[in-house]
């Protein structure tokens, strides 16, 4: 298949975690009305961004992968025919979780799952309070409309990453997300950090010749003093915009993707060609000390 229509689903969540996968549920028909194939879903969907406190509470958000929601939207997959990407909250046992990304198939069978390598740390993103770093390796997906690479957030940041991901033969790489600007924050900061944001995402689609798509959550959350970003976006195998989402605006919508651009975007630039493999050793230090 050389086409294949990608959904993105950009939608604001509320503390009922029902009520966002059946509303989530409700945007992945719009989507699929919309004739799209593949419908990716933003980071940790189910729930507020809940990473904001480290609040033993928010453990009871988790659940098994597979599970309940996994469950519910493997049938919406097989009844629609459409490839589903869920970001959850995993419950891998007692203690034990994980920030988690499943991939189920357009028959509706459940393909596997990522786990979130990279975990960040910051002010209002306390996500290592609740996740243990993912030990899965990085994932390809074999789906019936394309190899798909699932990446989660804080990942975007590191070349890295999206390097080995696309390695492993993945046609499209996908970015579940949910980042955002504090409120008390100034404008200048905040279009700097959405633009570093993108760019570095549209720096991986480049890097790899493959295109990025990136779904970010929106609205309000923390009693209002943070605002996701939205701004979801596809990009091609050469960094261009082929759709930008608003950063206010919940958002379902669809784009075409030829798989076939990245033998072109490859065969005139092709670093894959010139990659010094043999000159890569050091990355794998923390750092390059001086003797």
């Amino acid at each position: 298949m050389s086409n294949v229509k990608i959904g993105l689903v950009q939608m604001s969540c509320e503390a009922d975690k029902q009520a966002n996968l059946d509303k989530a549920i409700r945007e992945i028909r719009i989507a699929a009305e919309k004739g799209a194939q593949i419908v990716c879903l933003q980071e940790l969907f189910t729930s507020l961004y809940f990473c904001d406190v480290e609040d033993y509470d928010n453990f009871k958000l988790a659940e098994p992968i597979p599970g309940k929601s996994t469950a519910a939207l493997s049938k919406v997959a097989q009844e629609l025919n459409v490839v589903i990407i869920a970001s959850l909250f995993e419950k891998r046992a007692e203690g034990l979780y994980h920030n988690t990304t499943a991939v189920i198939d357009a028959d509706g069978k459940y393909l596997g799952k990522y786990r979130k390598m990279h975990i960040p740390d910051d002010p209002a993103f306390y996500e290592k309070f609740y996740f243990t770093p993912g030990d899965l390796g990085y994932k390809v997906f074999n789906t019936k409309f394309a190899k798909i690479g699932v990446l989660i957030c804080w990942d975007q940041w590191y070349p890295e990453a999206s390097r080995i991901t696309a390695l492993m033969g993945a046609d499209i790489m996908f970015y579940p997300t949910a980042i955002g600007w504090a409120t008390n924050q100034d404008e200048e900061t905040n279009k700097d950090q959405y633009e570093s944001w993108q760019l570095i995402q549209r720096s991986h689609a480049v890097a790899n010749g493959i295109p990025v798509v990136s779904v970010n959550r929106v609205g309000f959350e923390q009693d209002g003093a943070m605002k996701f970003w939205g701004g979801s976006f596809v990009a091609n195998g050469q960094g261009k915009l082929m759709y930008l989402a608003s950063h206010d605006k919940e958002e379902t919508t669809v784009v075409d993707i030829n798989l076939n651009d990245a033998d072109h975007f490859r065969m005139h630039w092709p670093f894959l060609r010139d990659r010094r493999i043999d000159s890569y050793q050091p990355i794998t230090k923390r750092f390059i000390d001086e003797d």
